[in-house]
């Protein structure tokens, strides 16, 4: 299975203790979140979109890039993995059993990044439960201004099967589209609405992150696409 599958997982809100922040210039630390102007004051914080400008024609998506490409070895924000940087361990079981070269996270705030990526704290979602206080957490699939990652080859012979909640699947279908396999798993009385992609079902009870009871299923080979 490893030689011909990829998989792609959502991201999660819980991060590791040691996530790393990227810092700003009077050593505050960057939380990137998706709307910055309604988030809580705090004095140790920055709030940042990845894509607002961190120097003039360069944005802090632009300089994750060059950092992953020139800084990996030295890593002086300590950035995290991203199959590192969430607290289930799921996602290190998942590296795995598939490799890094084959595990992606799909990402509210970055796109579609590698499980190998450095990628800074942050805290983005397309989950419908941010609301209130939290709002400024939450993307819509309609706002602009993001341009997301998306790490797997557009050319993939792999098949690509997504596991995660209904609030990602229009991302991960937008953010994949033109690759040929594609299944999205679901857990739900009626399939999402994801063009182009084979459905498959999986049975649970479980409704709270059932993805990640699905993703250990996969691992231990209790099911197959």
């Amino acid at each position: 299975m490893n030689r011909d599958v990829s998989v792609v997982i959502q991201c999660a809100a819980g991060k590791n203790a040691n996530a790393g922040h990227v810092m700003s210039e009077n050593g505050r630390r960057i939380l990137f979140v998706a709307d910055p102007a309604c988030a809580p004051a705090r004095a140790s914080i920055v709030y940042r979109r990845p894509d607002d400008m961190m120097s003039p024609g360069r944005s802090y998506r632009d300089f994750l890039v060059a950092y992953n490409r020139d800084q990996r070895a030295e890593n002086t924000f300590d950035l995290l993995p991203a199959s590192a940087l969430y607290r289930n361990e799921t996602y290190r079981r998942l590296a795995e059993k598939f490799g890094v070269r084959r595990l992606f996270i799909l990402s509210a705030g970055w796109g579609l990044v590698s499980a190998d990526f450095l990628t800074p704290n942050y805290d983005i979602t397309f989950s419908n439960n941010a609301r209130g206080e939290n709002a400024y957490k939450r993307r819509l699939i309609r706002d602009t201004g993001y341009r997301d990652f998306c790490m797997i080859p557009k050319d993939t012979s792999d098949h690509v099967v997504f596991l995660g909640g209904k609030d990602y699947v229009p991302f991960f279908c937008s953010t994949t589209a033109g690759i040929v396999q594609r299944t999205v798993f679901y857990n739900a009385h009626m399939p999402p609405d994801a063009p182009g992609c084979a459905l498959q079902p999986y049975e649970t009870t479980t409704r709270t992150n059932w993805h990640y009871e699905c993703a250990r299923a996969l691992i231990d080979g209790a099911i197959a696409i």
